[in-house]
């Protein structure tokens, strides 16, 4: 039994073009395809961005760790200080960075 006569699927190479897409074979001519931009020609700079981030790592860095300490084991919010502030600087950084290098 070979895979041509049991009814499933067949990978036909010459189906497909260079990108992967399915059609004719071959690149398609008709410029309408946009090329991305090389990450070295591209216009970076360390900005505002960059120095929120810088902030928000200090916060999760220092501050969220220093506020952990100072709350001592019999004090009411220390199961607070326990969980969400480790928390919070995690969630922040994540999204912060996400946001700091996604350029329009």
């Amino acid at each position: 039994m070979s895979s041509s006569d049991d009814g499933g699927y067949v990978h036909d190479p010459a189906a497909f073009d260079a990108d992967g897409d399915e059609g004719a074979a071959g690149p398609a001519d008709d410029g309408s395809a946009d090329e991305p931009v090389h990450p070295a020609a591209a216009d970076r700079e360390f900005d505002w961005r960059g120095w929120t981030l810088v902030g928000v790592l200090a916060f999760a860095f220092l501050v969220a760790p220093t506020a952990i300490y100072l709350f001592p084991p019999g004090v009411e919010g220390y199961r607070f200080a326990l969980l969400i502030l480790p928390l919070a600087p995690a969630v922040l950084l994540a999204v912060t960075a996400v946001w700091a290098t996604t350029r329009p």
